[in-house]
């Protein structure tokens, strides 16, 4: 049981008690008024544009797109700068009548005001929408100077991409374009700046495949905006990060005279270093002018590009697949040697066809040959030699020597858009046909015609494999942000290099001896000699009637039914250093249509002589943009 306390130390509990109460309370008033003349006095200001409804936005700040270059630095994709008009819904009181407020101030249609009021209405009321761009600094400080009738509406500093070359780098750069709503369901990385309006994204070509490294990284400003939207002032601004450089290992001038060695064809055209892989030239014909595409195609230049029968907006280096004709010879002799099927010495009589059952398999020549080894067999393009030839070596193993040098294989290159082309085997026919492989295919190809199909890419990579004797990778990128690409190792083919020698002499024997069916392509270069082949492949069957008739010339037919030319070639022969291909489609012969482009195009490659060498980019300033220029190159000036 407690004891009561006295009275005296009741009194002097309660008197501590009331100390320390009574100190508190003042503590706490202090602290108030304290407060009071902090809100009343020092931040007055602050809190009068908080009592304005004002509030504070986070704006992305697009970065600027990386610049490519060529080999020698030559700006090959750029930016420059664009004015434009953005309109934020939640800071709008009437979107549609701020929008026919700005109409009075600068030209926008009644399309651009009903095309946006219907952008805003899809998106969140945050985010901003382009009302107008490519817009001049008039334009720029009259909606400045009118601010406080456009809520929602602010001036922005954007930039667009320019591509100097235009037509001539059109199917290797590709395009940019404003991300659809397709891009951004097969986008995984959900990047904020797919958000922007009209931000660009890479649609094509290297553009698109290396989106990534050229994006670059959003950054951020804080603003402050009052109730009417009026940006008040900026609190904060972390920059963004520029896309970074790239450096192709195309030449710009090579490049460009390859195009206009083409103009009017349906053509492509590839040039490969064969030491290491560069691809030198990807010249794709007819092309189109990427430059279009940035600000908005119309629909009179679009429809006129998806209608024209030559297919501009197709790369057909890499996308197009074609029967190789005779340029398929080399891939089945060196099967055939391989597998000890054929020697080099060994004769096979031509007399202008082979007879399997009762089927004729036609020689190009119709009288026929005569007796022929390997090398007049390629020389002459016997198609009669590779019908006994391939019959022995077999479709599998042709197959694998096809795959061995570069046919039927989907290259890793930073291309778009790349097409794997064919080296057909039993297996492939039994799964996509339903039907057995028979005699009649293998004979087919090994004439380069039936199901065999190679791209214009893979022609050069198996003319440069042939050449060097190495497993030779084709090579786009020199370098990404300043950072040197690796070149792959030199690993040996799987080919006895006697075999090698004895298709190379063949190839020099078509380009430099009497019967060789590219002699009218010999180089001009004294001292100087190029290798090669000529291919022809028919598009159409030729019926016995025909035959019999006298077969149509390809002059004579439509454009469309006309057979493909074809070429392939490296020089020097006794040092090579570049290898070539060239296909025009619905060209007729190899040896008049293919090898006068092939024989000049490698002797503009060889004249400008210094191609080895790989200028660095220099740094450029953090807006990445570069002034207009023009490119600096120019021209100088059969059946198979």
């Amino acid at each position: 049981m407690r004891r009561p306390q006295k009275p005296s130390t009741r009194r002097v509990t309660l008197a501590r008690r009331t100390i320390i109460l009574s100190g508190a309370m003042a503590g706490v008033m202090t602290m108030l008024g304290w407060r009071m003349r902090q809100i009343g006095v020092e931040q007055t200001s602050q809190f009068r544009l908080l009592a304005e409804e004002n509030r504070v936005n986070i704006r992305l700040i697009p970065p600027t797109r990386g610049l490519v270059f060529d080999r020698r630095g030559e700006p090959l994709a750029y930016n420059e700068p664009n004015y434009k008009i953005d309109m934020v819904r939640e800071q709008a009181e009437d979107p549609e009548a701020v929008l026919r407020r700005l109409a009075t101030i600068i030209p926008i249609s009644e399309e651009d005001i009903q095309t946006t009021l219907e952008q805003i209405s899809q998106r969140r009321a945050f985010v901003p929408v382009t009302v107008a761009d490519n817009l001049d600094w008039a334009h720029i400080a009259a909606v400045s100077a009118n601010a406080p009738a456009l809520p929602g509406i602010s001036p922005e500093l954007g930039h667009f991409r320019i591509y100097p070359h235009a037509h001539n780098f059109a199917h290797i750069l590709g395009r940019v374009g404003p991300v659809s709503e397709r891009d951004l369901e097969r986008d995984s990385t959900n990047d904020p700046l797919l958000l922007i309006p009209r931000f660009q994204i890479g649609k094509t070509g290297v553009e698109n495949t290396l989106e990534g490294p050229l994006r670059g990284e959003a950054g951020i400003k804080r603003i402050e905006v009052n109730a009417i939207g009026r940006v008040m002032r900026v609190l904060g601004r972390e920059e963004s990060k520029p896309g970074g450089a790239l450096q192709l290992t195309i030449d710009h001038r090579l490049q460009n005279y390859a195009q206009k060695r083409v103009a009017g064809e349906s053509a492509a055209i590839v040039v490969m270093d064969v030491r290491n892989g560069d691809l030198l030239t990807v010249a794709s014909a007819p092309s189109y002018d990427p430059n279009k595409f940035v600000r908005g195609i119309s629909t009179t230049d679009w429809n006129a590009l998806n209608t024209d029968k030559y297919k501009p907006l197709l790369n057909k280096t890499v996308s197009g697949t074609y029967p190789p004709g005779s340029t398929f010879k080399m891939v089945v002799a060196l099967a055939g040697l391989k597998h000890g099927f054929i020697e080099p010495a060994e004769k096979i009589t031509c007399p202008g066809f082979m007879k399997l059952h009762d089927i004729k398999f036609h020689c190009w020549r119709r009288g026929g040959h005569g007796k022929m080894n390997l090398h007049n067999g390629l020389k002459q393009s016997c198609d009669v030699y590779f019908y006994e030839t391939g019959q022995r070596v077999g479709i599998e193993n042709i197959s694998a020597m096809a795959k061995e040098l570069g046919i039927g294989v989907k290259h890793d290159v930073e291309l778009f858009s790349l097409q794997e082309g064919l080296a057909p085997t039993k297996a492939w026919k039994r799964a996509r046909k339903g039907k057995d492989w028979v005699v009649g295919d293998t004979m087919n190809a090994s004439i380069g015609q039936g199901f065999v199909l190679a791209s214009p890419l893979q022609l050069a990579v198996m003319a440069a494999r042939l050449a060097s004797g190495n497993k030779v990778t084709p090579r786009l990128i020199n370098a990404v942000d300043n950072t040197p690409q690796r070149v792959k190792e030199r690993e040996p083919l799987d080919i006895d290099p006697a075999h090698l020698e004895s298709v190379r002499k063949g190839m020099f024997g078509v380009v430099n001896e009497q019967r060789g069916t590219a002699g009218g392509s010999r180089l001009k270069i004294k001292g100087v000699q190029m290798a090669g082949k000529t291919g022809t492949s028919q598009v159409r069957r030729i019926t016995k009637e025909e035959r019999a008739r006298g077969v149509i010339r390809n002059k004579d037919l439509p454009w469309e039914r006309r057979d493909h030319a074809l070429f392939v070639a490296f020089a020097p022969y006794d040092n090579p250093r570049y290898a070539i291909s060239v296909v025009v489609e619905h060209g007729g012969g190899g040896s008049r249509a293919a090898a006068p482009i092939a024989r000049d195009v490698m002797t503009h490659a060889l004249e400008l002589g210094e191609m080895q060498y790989l200028a660095p980019v220099q740094q450029r300033d953090k807006n990445q943009t570069l002034p207009l220029q023009q490119g600096s190159a120019g021209i100088k000036d059969d059946k198979a």
